[in-house]
This record gives C-alpha cells, sequence and structure tokens, in this order.
C-alpha cells in the first residue's frame, strides 16, 4: 500500500493495525508526506511521490470515490483474479485533495469504498478490513455471514 499521509497513533491507526494483523501476508504500507498549497498542486506533488513509490511493474488499484464499487464477495473474486496476473499488488490512498489524474491513469483499476467520502486515515483500516474479509470468504471461513443483509 502507497499512501499518503504519515499516521499517527490513535483510533485510525488502531483499526488499521488490528485488521492488518490479520492479514496473510499483512500490508506494507509506503507513506508519502502530505502536501501543502493550492489542490492542484498538492494533488499533483502527491501524485509524483505516489507514482514514484509504486513497485515496478505492480497491479495498481487506486482507491477512489469514482471507482467500481464491488460488494465483498466480488472482491474476494477480483482479489483472486489480481493475485493470478503474479504481479505485486499495490493499493493507492491519496490525500485530502485526491488523487492526481496521473495517478489514476496508472491505476489497472480504481476502487471505491461507496458513494461516500471518508478520511483518508479511516481508508487504510476499512480497506484491510474488507481485504481480510475477502481472505475470509475465499477460505471459507466464518467470518464473513454473506446471508446477512
Amino acid at each position: 500500500m502507497v499512501a499518503v499521509g504519515r499516521i499517527k497513533p490513535g483510533p485510525e491507526a488502531d483499526l488499521f493495525a488490528q485488521h492488518n494483523a490479520r492479514l496473510r501476508p499483512p500490508l506494507g504500507v509506503k507513506e508519502i508526506a502530505e502536501g501543502r498549497g493550492a489542490p492542484a498542486e498538492v494533488r499533483r506533488r502527491e501524485g509524483e511521490a505516489l507514482l514514484a513509490a509504486l513497485p515496478a511493474g505492480a497491479l495498481v488499484v487506486a482507491m477512489d470515490l469514482g471507482g467500481h464499487m464491488p460488494d465483498s464477495e466480488a472482491l474476494a473474486a477480483l482479489l483472486t483474479r489480481w493475485e493470478e496476473t503474479g504481479k505485486t499488488l499495490a493499493f493507492v490512498i491519496g490525500g485530502a485533495e485526491g488523487l492526481d489524474p496521473a495517478v489514476q491513469a496508472r491505476a489497472d483499476q480504481r476502487l471505491s469504498l461507496g458513494p461516500m467520502t471518508w478520511p483518508h486515515f479511516l481508508v487504510r483500516g476499512m480497506l484491510a478490513e474488507q481485504l481480510y474479509r475477502a481472505q475470509a470468504i475465499r477460505a471459507n471461513h466464518p467470518y464473513h455471514r454473506g446471508w446477512r443483509p
């Protein structure tokens, strides 16, 4: 995972740590400093840093409000397809100003956690939980209760 912002100890960091510890393998996180200034300039500078931090040849999944919104079972299927490519999977989380168009263009997939806007630090924990849930679905583990509305 490549993300804008250096998360500080607190509930957002705890949420991420709780679910990331369950993932096999856990997500590595490379943090990019948050930019300052005009929104377009911040997006551009953060975008350059995000792109530079991506592993070479990675399958890039940009967390983006306008992205695809699969349910948990569909995300599990997507993860299987992505893993079958043999490429390193890299999730990208932008900052408060969102992702630069260059990052969106580089992404192989754009993924959304729903139509609401979420704080970028909270997205880390929510993504880690959904990735753990997807692993549980694929392993037929009872963590995910698909029968519940």
